[in-house]
């Protein structure tokens, strides 16, 4: 039993004590946790992972005696390019935080990266594995590129290094090909939404053999506008067949596995698109030639079995019934090789007058009757009207053999006669 002065004592070293309320001592707490612990890395695995629709990412880090809760905000963690889940090993980066209402101390993350792999790496994978479960890169889904291609479309972009070769192999191969070129970004955070819009919009428009989605090397961040879910799609659904020529031959994109064909560079896509006249005809002739050769062979083999079939036993009585039949075949045999033969020449004439007639349609031809084409300089678009151009600027204009550059003195219109004024100290 305390007596009455220790039991007064008591009560007034109490009274003088500072009591703080749970909130002022969990405060304290938080304080003394962010004053000492600043911005670090931590590497863990993570586990129980949370996602409300809230936006915010919520998980615990742990080894293998310990865990501590993360929180991840939404407006970071929507940056986060690759897929969390449960037992990935990461490293994260953020400061120590206090959560008041329960008084548990947490890291408040800023950015987390896989362990051991890049985090666009192990994007592009995680992608990859779910498309392809999907059936995205299925083959029987590939719709086969036309042989013969009349109208393409390009997607990509127009200033870039991919569209000038992809264009200067098909002016080589066949000139009168059509091209649209539907211009995109094709790098930056709005560029995978560009090129899908795009290739929508082809399909909405109709009439195009083939497009080919295309753009030059770089890094996996410099491609990774290709390796966009949204583009995966867009090629997926579309129905005109589609070729990939993203990068260079050691570049592999999603948009290279969801493609109906893939191309290793843009001039490769171009030369899959274009096949010269030359080429036609040979196949045509290389194709008639095996036809004649398997009539022949087919000939040959039942003659020889009829006569197999003459020398049996059975047979021998009718044998003059059987080389009747014998000689009946040799002059089907000569009237067949005469008719291929005659077909042969008249298709290859209707090739010539053909080949006549594309040489007569094309430009080069129109140029060499006198006329020429006029492009802008130095942007080389082709001036159709008087009012694209200005006094002053600089014209080149293609003639049959050589160009001239030129610079504007003066326009009219179609239906005024046009009197120059000429300035000689102009150069």
């Amino acid at each position: 039993m305390l007596s009455a002065s220790k039991k007064k004592f008591l009560i007034m070293n109490y009274q003088k004590l500072h009591i703080y309320t749970v909130t002022e001592l969990t405060r304290e707490i938080k304080g003394l946790l962010e004053e000492n612990f600043p911005e670090l890395w931590v590497e863990g695995e993570v586990s129980n992972l949370r996602t409300p629709s809230s936006g915010h990412i919520y998980f615990d880090l742990k080894d293998k005696e310990s865990l501590i809760h993360i929180a991840f905000f939404k407006p970071l963690a929507v940056y986060i390019p690759f897929k969390l889940t449960d037992g990935l090993q990461v490293l994260l980066y953020g400061n120590i935080g206090l959560y008041e209402r329960r008084g548990e101390y947490q890291i408040i993350a800023k950015r987390i990266e896989p362990k051991g792999l890049g985090a666009l790496q192990l994007a592009f994978e995680q992608l990859k594995k779910r498309l392809e479960a999907e059936g995205l890169f299925a083959q029987e889904h590939k719709r086969p590129i036309p042989f013969l291609i009349q109208h393409l479309a390009i997607v990509t972009s127009p200033t870039g290094a991919a569209i000038r070769d992809i264009l200067k192999v098909i002016d080589r191969r066949n000139p009168q090909m059509e091209i649209l070129i539907n211009p995109v970004l094709v790098q930056g955070k709005e560029a995978a939404a560009q090129i899908a819009e795009a290739i929508e919009e082809l399909n909405k428009m109709g009439g195009f053999d083939a497009i080919i989605l295309t753009r030059g090397g770089g890094s996996l961040e410099d491609l990774w506008s290709f390796n966009e879910e949204i583009v995966a799609r867009s090629i997926y659904f579309s129905e005109i067949p589609i070729i990939s020529a993203v990068g260079h031959e050691i570049d592999w994109t999603i948009a290279d596995f969801t493609a109906d064909l893939r191309a290793p560079t843009p001039s490769a896509a171009a030369e899959l698109c274009s096949i010269q006249r030359e080429e036609i005809l040979e196949r045509i002739e290389n194709l008639s030639r095996q036809l004649f050769s398997h009539i022949k062979n087919r000939v040959n083999f039942l003659k020889d079995y009829l006569k197999t079939l003459s020398e049996r036993y059975g047979l021998q009585q009718p044998k003059e019934l059987i080389r009747q039949f014998s000689q009946r075949i040799d002059e089907l045999l000569f009237r067949i090789e005469n008719a291929a033969q005659h077909q042969f020449s008249r298709i290859k004439e209707k090739l010539r007058n053909l080949s006549s007639q594309l040489n007569n349609l094309s430009p080069l031809a129109i140029l060499e009757r006198g006329y020429s084409v006029t492009h802008s300089c130095p942007e080389k678009m082709i001036i159709k009207d008087v009012k694209k151009v200005k006094k002053g600027d600089l014209v080149m204009t293609k003639l049959w053999k050589g160009s001239l550059l030129s610079k504007v003195i003066e326009t009219t219109d179609k239906n005024k006669e046009m009197h120059p004024r000429i300035n000689t100290n102009e150069h």
